[in-house]
């Protein structure tokens, strides 16, 4: 199996979570609080410069105007909307993808059966399953907590699969020579050594799922 897709590096190999670069390095916050300090400064002398809110809004008025958009009943509950759907989506894509994560991880026969499939299908532009998705669904939320869900699943199963596959066989060889049963190693080996690799693929399946609602 290929690398999981797009894999953040927020864990080490041991599934220990990494602390920040911020917090290892108080330089890297001053850095970047120089940096986005410029670009409000270069934005501020163009906006001053066109001097014309339709071709560049100084970031006074764009600050303005989105206070002005969140405290809006209608925005917040176009927001709520947003969020139920994205939600929706990740528990559908979650659900579905880390099963067969764990099966495709565990089994080389499920690996090999089902390998080809999941990559094809991730290889799918996903506007080519809008028109299939409003034929299906019909008009609604039901297009768009599908698209959710299908760009969500594929990272969750490669980074579940990723885990597994990384387990050392040595914890395997131990288990089963203290006389652990398959149950056993999969509860108290499999599952914890997976879970910050499945917690990554959820973050990149979140991530996919606000893009994809757009």
């Amino acid at each position: 199996m290929e690398e999981s897709q797009s894999k953040a590096s927020i864990y080490n190999k041991s599934g220990t979570l990494v602390k920040s670069s911020l917090l290892n390095n108080p330089k890297i916050f001053i850095y970047k609080l120089i940096f986005f300090s410029l670009i409000i400064f270069i934005w501020y002398f163009l906006a001053k410069y066109y001097n014309n809110d339709l071709i560049l809004p100084s970031p006074y008025n764009t600050g303005k105007s989105l206070i002005q958009s969140i405290t809006s009943k209608e925005v917040i509950t176009n927001i709520l909307i947003t969020l139920k759907r994205v939600l929706t989506g990740f528990l559908y894509a979650f659900l579905i993808g880390v099963p067969i994560g764990f099966l495709m991880g565990y089994s080389k026969i499920a690996n090999g059966v089902v390998e080809g499939l999941i990559h094809s299908l991730r290889q799918v532009p996903l506007m080519a399953w809008v028109p299939l998705t409003i034929v299906w669904f019909g008009l609604g939320d039901g297009p768009t907590i599908f698209l959710i869900a299908f760009t969500g699943v594929f990272p969750i199963i490669l980074n579940t699969i990723d885990g597994i596959q990384g387990i050392s066989k040595d914890y395997y060889n131990a288990a089963k020579s203290m006389g652990a049963g398959p149950v056993s190693i999969f509860k108290d080996i499999i599952v914890p050594a997976t879970i910050p690799n499945i917690l990554t693929g959820c973050r990149i399946a979140i991530s996919n799922g606000w893009m994809s609602v757009i």
